[in-house]
């Protein structure tokens, strides 16, 4: 059973950090591109940033680019989002995703596994 599991989400006042995690089990990890979503209230839900299996390839949307930066850890089956210089437009659930194949997409319906999301809130 393929399991997600994102912790790290709080309340963060606005230009402030936090360092969101998910743990994957029941996949092997490292033949997985990975990215991490978000949804705010009344809102689809959007990418947020993505990379390859190893890591080496990262992509963002332009909203977050030059902010966050999402990385790996291969042997923990772990995968991390640091956000940086946060603003009330990133309060939202974010969620990882886990898709089985070479190449990151930013299309959320081509990911095979989601986890439950975490909360992150920042306040003005």
């Amino acid at each position: 059973q393929v399991q997600l599991v994102e912790s790290g989400g709080g309340l963060v006042q606005a230009g402030g950090s936090l360092r969101v995690s998910c743990a994957a089990s029941g996949l092997t990890f490292s033949k997985y591109t990975m990215g991490w979503f978000r949804q705010a209230p009344a809102k689809e839900r959007e990418f947020v940033a993505a990379l390859s299996r190893s890591g080496g390839t990262t992509y963002y949307a332009d909203s977050v680019k030059d902010r966050f930066t999402i990385s790996r850890d291969n042997a923990k089956n772990t995968v991390y989002l640091q956000m940086n210089s946060l603003n009330s437009e990133d309060t939202a659930v974010y969620y990882c995703a886990a898709r089985q194949g070479v190449t990151i997409t930013t299309d959320r319906g081509l990911y095979d596994y989601w986890g439950q999301g975490t909360q992150v809130t920042v306040s003005s």
